[in-house]
């Protein structure tokens, strides 16, 4: 019998969704100022990004810039439940591929701006969000999109919560630094290329 991922590729196959790489290297060539890489982050980078995350009390995990969900799967492997994942991109391909490959009850992909991340959170029965991640490449955006999406994130975050970033330029702690007081930072090398590793906590 097949496992449920061969399953899932054979379905997005069926309905005409290029498969997880290929998504990918469409994604990026149509869109490479909103995808930033041309590689999917490595099981390290997603592993110490995660780690900090108190999976426990949360409730409502927020992705920016989802991709083909090369994050989506480890987080729904952790959260409760009774959490949920909302997934925004403004990449309407990448959202049907997760419409198409990604079954789960707990998650919604949102076609959309993380600008307006306070709305979708509100659309979906939430006050705030305990954490957000984000790879999009704030360096790269058009102007006064970063400013926006950090000053939203800010906003829409409890207090106690995170906004996770990985980054290939140390330029996007200049986004956070407006925002948030404490901030740590790390490197993740095993990756394509190295990333730089931010976590902006809402004391």
């Amino acid at each position: 019998m097949p496992s449920s991922t061969t399953a899932v590729r054979r379905a997005a196959r069926s309905a005409g969704i290029p498969s997880p790489w290929g998504m990918f290297l469409q994604g990026f060539f149509k869109h490479p100022v909103m995808v930033g890489s041309i590689v999917p982050s490595s099981d390290k980078l997603i592993r110490k990004m995660l780690e900090p995350v108190d999976w426990a009390t949360c409730k409502l995990f927020v992705e920016y810039g989802p991709g083909v969900g090369t994050f989506c799967r480890p987080i729904l492997e952790r959260m409760a439940p009774d959490a949920m994942l909302i997934a925004i991109d403004t990449n309407p391909d990448f959202i049907r591929y997760l419409d198409h490959t990604i079954s789960d009850p707990r998650f919604v992909a949102v076609n959309g701006s993380a600008a307006d991340v306070e709305r979708i959170v509100a659309d979906h029965g939430h006050d705030k969000a305990d954490y957000l991640l984000s790879g999009l490449p704030f360096s790269t955006l058009p102007p006064g999109v970063g400013p926006a999406i950090a000053a939203a994130t800010h906003r829409v975050m409890r207090p106690g919560g995170a906004f996770l970033v990985y980054q290939f330029s140390p330029k996007v702690k200049d986004f956070l630094v407006p925002h948030w007081s404490r901030i740590d930072h790390d490197m993740e090398w095993w990756n394509v290329p190295p990333a730089q590793l931010y976590w902006a906590w809402k004391d």
